[in-house]
């Protein structure tokens, strides 16, 4: 009896397309458990992680070539203006602009001066950091101030001293005493997927700015709390910092300290 070609061929054909069709099936199940959306967030948050760790490196490279960190920039000058990215120095004081505080308590905020660092100017999600100083650590070396208690001999290569300590805090949430650290000479914040009290490259910050009673307000509000926690639905910052025991540790290292 002669074989029917035709239907062993349709036969093996109806076979690869229903493993087409199992394979295409296994790709869906396994989309649906890890949704696109939510491995691309992840994505951000690991790369924003890396560039808040670039921008910490950078800082600390800036304090041991100048013997000082920079200055924030000014949030609202929108890129490609004059003096975007760049520190917000007083050459006529030797000392940031837009200080608050007074005596061992003044800093300096606003964003992370990323021309002067050569860092990237935003996060993942597109928003400028958060960036906050201690007004001693950031001053000129002929000043002298080195902070509350700190008496030593003046440096004459850091704005510093190995007595000297930050006046930001890390806290565990808002309105708590429980503390992260303490004695912090700098912070820098992304705002994370919200955005919210970040400054976009136009130089507008996004509203509306957390109240500042809120652990994400914290971190908006310009003063020397703040706040870093595991993300929930209403905390989606990440923060980083430079320890004064490590910033002190490298500038001995580059022979800046004593």
């Amino acid at each position: 009896m002669p074989v029917n070609l035709s239907h062993h061929r349709q036969q093996g054909f109806t076979l690869v397309e229903i493993a087409m069709v199992l394979m295409i099936v296994g790709l869906l199940l396994g989309g649906l458990l890890v949704p696109l959306s939510a491995q691309m967030e992840q994505q951000k948050i690991s790369t924003t992680e890396k560039l808040l760790d670039e921008a910490r490196e950078a800082l600390i490279g800036f304090a041991i070539s100048n013997g000082r960190l920079p200055c924030p920039a000014d949030g609202t000058i929108a890129t490609g203006q004059t003096n975007a990215g760049v520190e917000a120095y007083n050459t006529s004081t030797n000392t940031c602009t837009n200080l608050t505080g007074s005596g061992s308590s003044q800093a300096a905020g606003g964003v992370l001066p990323w021309a002067t660092l050569g860092v990237s100017e935003t996060d993942a999600w597109g928003r400028r950091f958060t960036y906050r100083v201690t007004a001693v650590f950031a001053d000129a070396i002929s000043l002298g101030t080195l902070g509350s208690g700190c008496s030593v001999p003046i440096p004459t290569q850091s704005s510093f001293a190995l007595c000297s300590s930050g006046n930001l805090n890390v806290l565990t949430a808002a309105g708590t005493t429980n503390y992260v650290a303490t004695g912090i000479p700098a912070m820098v914040v992304s705002h994370g997927t919200n955005g919210l009290g970040a400054y976009t490259p136009a130089g507008q910050q996004i509203a509306p700015v957390p109240a500042a009673t809120t652990d994400e307000g914290n971190n908006a509000d310009n003063d020397n709390n703040f706040v870093s926690h595991t993300a929930t639905p209403d905390y989606d910052d990440l923060v980083t910092w430079i320890s004064n025991n490590i910033l002190l540790n490298r500038m001995v290292e580059a022979g800046k300290l004593p």
